[in-house]
């Protein structure tokens, strides 16, 4: 391909505090009974209402910036960006322009590691419902476009990277991994469905051999999977350098991505930061914190998934596969290893052990005590004695029920193996050691 992908993601995701950003109102948006309970002059946007800043939100997005590796300022503010939409009720939204609490951070993945330029702390906006409304009882329905403002105020951490991702199967394992460590720091649910956790992606392509940035970007705003993520890079992937090889250069705008044709299409002409008239938010005094502050935020945070997974690899000796597999969740992988820790003492093969876990050869539930999943190991891996000559006679039989596999073998298509050691098995009706089958097998076909 004659263009290489140059992408940065923006990714949106609702801290889990007891209350909103800037005001004492519920913050549970999904799980509110009606529209507009949790609201109040603050975050309604009244005239003269006050906001305060929400300390546990602050402290969990320094404890994210930590965990990915940021560097923390110390001197922080909030600031006003300007502009009109109808979930915003005051005419801005409270955010960070210059300077955001954490910068200068990574996430490292298979195709390389993702710079992290900054993480910064906003409130979120209220959520537009387009509904079609029988106003007057007659059955006659209008189009409206109703607000509810449970959402508004809700505290949304942003983390921003450098232009570092150069495939679509990049940017969807970056996301993941991002989503896996807000949800073991436990200050996220990051549940995509409902909108508590959003993806943008910046899209541009550049010439092969090329280091400037392109002199424009695409944003596909809004993205609540990551299948759809990597859909829409690769759509824009194939848009773009259509447009480019033709002379052209692709607008800079905003678009929405269509799951259901798999194609992004165009919202907006996309604004710069001059279009939102930045500036510090003369309500909220700055934020600072000591070192000391810092190290004891730093110091809640428990054994994060690489950590984990490195160390599944080392202590029980786990394939990476398996030890992905068995993190990929922070309250199972604690089950997980309760389980790994018995059949270590026990001298059992851990890998196998995951294997039938991960494969659910082994029926448990997350509830059970370990020595009683143990002791499920041991039952399913115990394998009967067969005599040699019993089990000649089956190897006898199966090959002569089955010569065409047989010629096969002899052409040199030993995968057969598999389908003759399965019949054998079968016919013995035991639990018998396979390696043993397979090898008077191979023996037998000469």
């Amino acid at each position: 391909m004659p263009y290489k992908l140059v992408c940065g993601l923006e990714v949106h995701a609702e801290l889990k505090t007891k209350s909103k950003m800037f005001c004492a109102c519920k913050n549970d948006p999904f799980g509110a009974s009606a529209p507009n309970i949790y609201t109040c002059p603050v975050c309604l946007g009244m005239p003269g209402a006050l906001p305060v800043a929400n300390r546990q939100a602050i402290e969990m997005t320094i404890k994210l910036g930590l965990a990915l590796n940021c560097q923390i300022n110390l001197f922080s503010k909030f600031d006003r960006k300007n502009y009109f939409y109808p979930d915003l009720a005051k005419g801005y939204q409270i955010s960070q322009y210059d300077i955001p609490f954490c910068h200068d951070g990574y996430i490292d993945t298979s195709e390389g590691r993702v710079r992290i330029h900054r993480i910064h702390l906003e409130e979120d906006t209220a959520k537009l419902s387009h509904q079609e409304v029988d106003l007057n009882g007659t059955g006659q329905l209008k189009k409206m476009t109703l607000i509810d403002f449970n959402r508004s105020g809700v505290p949304l951490v942003e983390v921003v990277t450098e232009a570092d991702i150069k495939s679509a199967t990049q940017a969807k394992e970056y996301g993941q991994k991002l989503r896996q460590i807000m949800r073991y720091l436990e200050i996220a649910d990051c549940n995509m469905e409902k909108g508590g956790m959003r993806l943008e992606a910046n899209i541009s392509l550049r010439q092969e051999g090329k280091t400037d940035l392109p002199d424009y970007k695409v944003e596909c705003k809004n993205i609540n999977s990551f299948k759809f993520l990597e859909a829409a890079i690769n759509f824009e992937i194939e848009r773009q350098t259509a447009i480019l090889v033709n002379g052209e250069k692709p607008v800079q705008e905003t678009r929405g991505y269509n799951s259901l044709t798999a194609k992004t299409f165009p919202q907006r002409t996309k604004e710069d930061a001059a279009d939102y008239r930045y500036f510090p938010d003369p309500d909220l005094p700055p934020i600072e914190f000591t070192p000391e502050q810092i190290k004891m935020i730093g110091a809640q945070i428990e054994e994060l998934p690489a950590a984990k997974i490195a160390r599944f690899i080392k202590e029980y000796g786990l394939n990476q596969k398996s030890a992905n597999d068995l993190t990929l969740n922070k309250q199972k992988s604690i089950f997980f290893e309760k389980v790994l820790q018995l059949a270590k003492k026990e001298n059992l093969d851990c890998q196998k052990l995951a294997n039938s876990l991960l494969n659910k050869k082994l029926t448990f539930t997350f509830n059970e005590e370990a020595a009683a999943i143990i002791s499920k190991f041991k039952a399913s891996v115990t394998n009967e004695v067969v005599d040699e000559k019993e089990l000649q006679a089956v190897i006898d039989q199966v090959l002569k029920t089955n010569q065409d596999a047989v010629k096969k073998y002899k052409a040199g298509k030993t995968v057969v193996v598999s389908f003759l050691i399965g019949q054998a098995m079968k016919q013995l009706g035991k639990k018998v050691d396979i390696t043993v089958v397979k090898q008077q097998l191979i023996n037998s076909l000469g």
